[in-house]
């Protein structure tokens, strides 16, 4: 049984997150997912757990509960969905109208933006 566990302290780590459910049963896996970039925790995680009772009773107690500070929510982790990448926004749009030149003002800024960022050269003409 695959766990998710959201709301973590920033200074929580693999070990912890092992330790916390190994009262629970036994963990085939505990990752504290960590930002590319700055290399820091996001504040969730996920525990696998082969025993689906003894994952069920991990998520019974643990959820809601406090851990290092912060009321962490735990629950069985739905199947990651597959990324498309092409409705985000950003430089060229996107189906949001972010960025430069998205939207559906045939270019001319970011039209449609329903409050999404981006660069809006709003009705200037392109000369």
């Amino acid at each position: 049984m695959n766990i998710f566990i959201s709301n973590l302290s920033w200074a929580i780590k693999d070990g912890d997150l092992r330790e916390l459910f190994a009262e629970y049963g036994e963990i085939t896996s505990a990752k504290v997912i960590m930002d590319r970039e700055t290399g820091k925790s996001r504040g969730f995680g996920f525990v696998e757990m082969p025993n689906e009772e003894e994952g069920k009773k991990a998520i019974e107690e643990l959820d809601k509960a406090e851990y290092d500070g912060k009321v962490i929510t735990v629950n069985v982790a739905k199947p990651r969905e597959e990324r498309t990448g092409g409705s985000r926004g950003g430089f060229g749009g996107g189906n949001r109208g972010g960025g430069f030149g998205g939207g559906s003002r045939g270019g001319n800024g970011g039209g449609n933006r329903g409050g999404s960022g981006g660069y809006d050269r709003g009705s200037r003409r392109s000369y």
